[in-house]
C-alpha cells in the first residue's frame, strides 16, 4: 500500500497554489517525496517551484526516481528508463528561471538563495534511454542533451546582459567592475551529439564558466567528423567521465589513433565503445599492419579501461594484436559481427580477460563446428565471472545449441542471454528452456521466434534469414508457443525469470549495473 505520507504529498502537489503556499511551512525533510509524488503525477507546476526552493545542495533523479513508492511503482513503468518530456523540462525551466533571478538581483537573489534554494549539482545522469519506442511524452537522450545545452546558453547570455547593464552600478574604488557574482549550479548527465546538434553543445560546452555549466559522465556522439569529436572532447571537463561512445563515425584505423589520444585526459574512463568504426583488415596491406598497431597502443594508455566495444568491425585474426597492449583485464567486452575466426577466440581462452570477463557479445557469428568447439572452450574457461552472454544471429540450430547447453549451463552466475535471431525450433526452444532452469540468477532471456512459427515456407526463410522479424510470424502459434514457455517456467518454479522475443522492451542491464 502507499504511505501515507507519499498519499499525502500526492495531494498536495495536485492542488498547485495551496502547495506553492504550503512549501514556505513545510521541513525540508518532505521535499523528497513531494518531488516524486509531481514528477510521477507531472505536475510540472509543483516541480518548478520545488526545485526553486530545493533545501538541499544535491537533486539526483537517480535517487529520488529510484525509491518512490514501490506499488505505485507497479502500475507505472520505470521513470529512470522513460522520464516525462514535460517534468524533465519543468525542472531545467525552474534552474534557469532562478538563475535569472539571481542574475537581476544579485544582492537581493544571493539573501534568498542562502534562506531557500541551496541546490548545487542537478544529478540527471541516467534518465534518458535509447529506447525507440519510449513515445512523443518521453525524453530520449538526444533531446535532453539539446534542451540542457540550450539552457546554458541561455543563461550564460543573461549574465552577459546582466553584467552589461550593472558595470557603472558597481564600480570600487579603483573603478573595477565589483558585479556580485550569483553562485553556480552543475549539472551532471549522459550526453549524446550528432551533426544536428554538435553547434548547440559546443556552445554549451564553451560556457563552463558560466552560471549553469554542463559536466559529462557518458558521452556518445554519431555521424560526426574527426575534427567535430576533437572539438567536443577538448571541451569536456574531464573530471567525472566514465564512457566514451564514437559510432557511425567512419573513422577507421587513422582516424581512432587521431581521436584516442584525446581521452587520455579522462583518467577515469572505464568504457570505450567503438562500433561501427570502419575497421577492416581485408584493406590493410599484407605485411603492413601498422595501423592497427598503433590503435593497439592507444587502447594501451587507458589504465582504468574494463568495457571495449568494436562491434561490427572486422578483426579477422587481429584480435592479440588489438588486445595485446591493454594493462587490466577486460570485464565486458562486444565484438558482434566481427568476423572472427577460430585462433581469436583461442586467444581470449587463454588471454588475462578470460577469467574476468561479465560480459561478453559475439552475436553475428556463424558458429560451425571449428568456432563453436572454440566457443565451448571459451565460455567453460570464464563461466565462473560470465553474467551476460549474447549470441544473437549465430546460426544456432537445435542440433548446435544441444552442443552448446552443457557448457551454457556451467556458467553459474548467467544472469542475461541473448539468442534473438537464431534459426531453433520449438522442440528446440523448449530443451532450452529445460536445460537452463537450474541457472538461480538467469534474469533475462531474449530468444528467438521458432521457426515452425513462421507463416513462409522453410526455403524462403534461408535466405532472407537475417532479415525476418515479427511481421512473417503466426501470431496464433507463437502465442500458443509462449505460453508454454510460461507453463514450463512456472512448473519449474522460474516464474520470475523473463523469457521474451522483444528487444526493445527488455532491454539487458548496462555493463554499469550488472
Amino acid at each position: 500500500m502507499h504511505s501515507l505520507v507519499f498519499l499525502c504529498a500526492r495531494r498536495l502537489v495536485s492542488h498547485h497554489p495551496s502547495a506553492r503556499r504550503a512549501l514556505d511551512l513545510l521541513p525540508a525533510e518532505l521535499y523528497p517525496v513531494l518531488f516524486q509524488a509531481a514528477f510521477l503525477d507531472r505536475r510540472t507546476l509543483a516541480l518548478q517551484d520545488l526545485v526553486a526552493t530545493w533545501p538541499f545542495p544535491i537533486l539526483s533523479f537517480q535517487q529520488l526516481l529510484g525509491h518512490h513508492d514501490q506499488q505505485y511503482s507497479s502500475h507505472h513503468p520505470s521513470l529512470r528508463e522513460k522520464p516525462s518530456k514535460l517534468c524533465f523540462q519543468a525542472v531545467i525551466m525552474a534552474v534557469v528561471a532562478h538563475l535569472r533571478r539571481a542574475l537581476e538581483e544579485p544582492c537581493r537573489g544571493t539573501r534568498w538563495v542562502k534562506r531557500w534554494c541551496q541546490l548545487r549539482v542537478l544529478d540527471m545522469t541516467d534518465l534518458q534511454d535509447f529506447d525507440t519506442d519510449r513515445g512523443p511524452d518521453r525524453m530520449s537522450l538526444w533531446s535532453g542533451t539539446v534542451a540542457l545545452a540550450k539552457a546554458c546558453i541561455e543563461v550564460s547570455k543573461h549574465k552577459n546582459e546582466c553584467q552589461k547593464r550593472s558595470s557603472k552600478r558597481w564600480k570600487g574604488p579603483s573603478g573595477a567592475s565589483t558585479t556580485p557574482q550569483p553562485f553556480s549550479v552543475e549539472i551532471r548527465a549522459d550526453l549524446f551529439v550528432n551533426g544536428t546538434s554538435f553547434g548547440v553543445l559546443r556552445d554549451a560546452l564553451q560556457t563552463s564558466a558560466g552560471p549553469l555549466r554542463l559536466k559529462c559522465r557518458d558521452f556518445r556522439t554519431e555521424e560526426l567528423s574527426i575534427t567535430g569529436i576533437v572539438t567536443l572532447l577538448e571541451s569536456l571537463e574531464p573530471v567525472g567521465v566514465r564512457r566514451v561512445d564514437l559510432r557511425f563515425n567512419n573513422l577507421g584505423p587513422a582516424g581512432l589513433c587521431t581521436v584516442l589520444p584525446h581521452l587520455t585526459r579522462f583518467t577515469e574512463l572505464v568504457s570505450l565503445k567503438l562500433p561501427y568504426s570502419n575497421i577492416d583488415v581485408r584493406r590493410l596491406a599484407p605485411g603492413t599492419d601498422t595501423g592497427l598497431r598503433q590503435l593497439a597502443v592507444q587502447l594501451g594508455r587507458f589504465p582504468c579501461l574494463k568495457e571495449l566495444n568494436f562491434g561490427s568491425s572486422r578483426l579477422s585474426g587481429s584480435l592479440r594484436q588489438l588486445l595485446s597492449d591493454l594493462q587490466a583485464p577486460l570485464e565486458s567486452l562486444e565484438l558482434a559481427f566481427c568476423y572472427l575466426l577460430p585462433g581469436d577466440l583461442a586467444f581470449l581462452h587463454k588471454s588475462l580477460h578470460a577469467p574476468a570477463l561479465r560480459r561478453l557479445d559475439l552475436s553475428g557469428h556463424n558458429f560451425t563446428e571449428n568456432l563453436l568447439q572454440c566457443l565451448c572452450q571459451l565460455l567453460e574457461k570464464i563461466s565462473a565471472s560470465l553474467l551476460h552472454l549474447d549470441l544473437m544471429e549465430c546460426h544456432l540450430t537445435d542440433a548446435r545449441l544441444a552442443d552448446l547447453l552443457p557448457v551454457l549451463c556451467r556458467c553459474s552466475r548467467l544472469r542475461c542471454l541473448g539468442l534473438f535471431g537464431n534459426p531453433l525450433s520449438t522442440p528446440g526452444l523448449k530443451t532450452l528452456v529445460r536445460k537452463t532452469v537450474v541457472l538461480p540468477d538467469l534474469r533475462l532471456v531474449v530468444y528467438p521466434y521458432p521457426v515452425d512459427c513462421y507463416s513462409r515456407e522453410p526455403s524462403r526463410l534461408a535466405s532472407a534469414f537475417g532479415h525476418l522479424c515479427e511481421d512473417v510470424v503466426d501470431k496464433e502459434r507463437f502465442a500458443a508457443v509462449s505460453a508454454e514457455v510460461g507453463r514450463m517456467l512456472a512448473s519449474s518454479g522460474r516464474a520470475d525469470a523473463v523469457w521474451t522475443s522483444s528487444l526493445c522492451r527488455h532491454s539487458a542491464p548496462d555493463y554499469f549495473t550488472l
